[in-house]
């Protein structure tokens, strides 16, 4: 397999865009070597060229989608308003990916709500899954179906969406598909502040306050090793109350249960609360040895 040059950084050959499955097909069976997918729902920024860096390193062809998946919206939540801007996608990925696959939803889902769909099960009604019931599932049921059409080696998902990344891992497991998963690291901006389309909404003052989401991840891992530890800095973080938490919570990343005080192996750390009225996330990985 071959690593481009630049790892991402250097445009190829104009990326070819595809709209319908049996394009997508035609294009997927010309390829040879290794094939990495990008799943997204568009309104691409620099938190996804990460992910298509990552992919451009670890795979010689790179399938990228841009699809605003209905079924991953509730009650309450607009799917028409979601932002879309499929030119703007494309002249910023040109180049650096083989294939962009955009479907509509008609060529997704020819009956909606589709008659078979997959069930995220516990792990997706808890955390990000309470606030929106259902979301888990429907992100389920559209990661299953483009990994079965793209048909890639791996895919990589970003580490701040630690619940979906957890819950897709799963996933692949449970149903024996045929692809890695391939984690990548949170993009963070020189403060420290996880990179997020979000962050926009944000005051100087909020940018500042929301500094509280990775300090309070830096105490964690600083106490990584003790489960008291662990658990102590996030109890601090939420006593502080600098921003409006939601959850500071160490989790077992194979189940997303929080981790008792006999727990030993890796850690999730996942955090959410709102700075001026933005939800914003975060998260790690640590290592519990000792209580």
């Amino acid at each position: 397999m071959t690593t481009p040059p630049g790892a991402g950084q250097t445009r190829g050959t104009a990326t070819r865009l595809v709209t319908t499955k049996a394009e997508l097909r035609e294009q997927r069976a010309a390829m040879e070597g290794a094939v990495a997918a990008v799943l997204t729902m568009g309104s691409l920024h620099s938190g996804h060229l990460a992910l298509v860096r990552r992919a451009r390193e670890l795979a010689d062809h790179v399938i990228l989608s841009v699809f605003v998946n209905p079924l991953q919206f509730g009650p309450g939540e607009d799917y028409e308003a979601y932002p879309r801007d499929l030119e703007g996608d494309l002249a910023l990925v040109d180049g650096l990916v083989d294939v962009v696959f955009a479907p509509s939803a008609e060529e997704m889902y020819p009956v909606l709500p589709p008659t078979v769909s997959v069930s995220a099960g516990h792990a997706g009604t808890i955390l990000e899954g309470a606030a929106r019931p259902g979301h888990f599932d429907g992100v389920v049921t559209v990661v299953a179906k483009l990994l079965r059409l793209i048909d890639p080696h791996l895919s990589v998902f970003g580490r701040k969406d630690a619940q979906q990344l957890a819950i897709i891992q799963r996933l692949v497991a449970d149903l024996d598909l045929p692809v890695r998963i391939e984690p990548v690291e949170i993009e963070r901006e020189e403060t420290g502040l996880a990179r997020s389309s979000r962050n926009v909404y944000l005051s100087d003052q909020g940018r500042a306050q929301a500094l509280a989401l990775s300090r309070t991840l830096e105490s964690a891992l600083a106490a990584a090793g003790s489960v008291s530890g662990i658990r102590a800095a996030l109890r601090a973080a939420l006593e502080r109350a600098e921003i409006d938490w939601d959850y500071a919570l160490a989790l077992d990343p194979a189940t997303l249960e929080e981790i008792g005080s006999d727990y030993r192996g890796e850690v999730l750390l996942v955090l959410a609360g709102r700075v001026e009225g933005t939800r914003l996330l975060d998260a790690a990985v640590a290592v519990a040895t000792g209580a």
